[in-house]
């Protein structure tokens, strides 16, 4: 894979990064790193480890599980909120990656974590798969 693949690729995590929420599909990321949508997922899986939608995903759930830790939305309302339009597919697939369902991990007491910085705490709570 050469240094400009990667650039290229590197421009369609962030914009999964940034636009997490937003409806993003394969074709319109593989058009952000200019590449073809097959050519996309299997460069981005070598690169990083994941497929595309994966680590769409893995955003998604981090950014739900903040959401849910400050208590003040119900679980429908932070799927809605991080993009996701299926409430079933989104607790099949917190579950999957947290080990618990939405609803339990918002109702469980999050306080241990309240003095630890930012940054910390997203690397200790990072969904992670199997």
């Amino acid at each position: 894979m050469s240094l400009e693949d990667l650039v290229r690729l590197r421009q369609a995590r962030d914009r999964i990064d940034r636009e997490y929420a937003e409806p993003l599909d394969i074709p319109a990321l593989a058009r952000t790193a200019l590449m073809s949508p097959g050519h996309f997922q299997r460069s981005f899986r070598a690169a990083f480890g994941e497929t595309p939608y994966g680590y769409l995903m893995t955003r998604r759930i981090e950014r739900a599980k903040a959401l849910l830790r400050q208590g003040d939305m119900t679980v429908t309302e932070v799927c809605h909120a991080v993009g996701c339009t299926s409430l079933g597919s989104f607790s099949a697939r917190f579950t999957e990656l947290v080990g618990e369902t939405p609803s339990a991990y918002r109702a469980r007491e999050h306080q241990d974590g309240a003095g630890v910085p930012a940054c910390v705490a997203r690397a200790h709570t990072r969904p992670r798969r199997g």
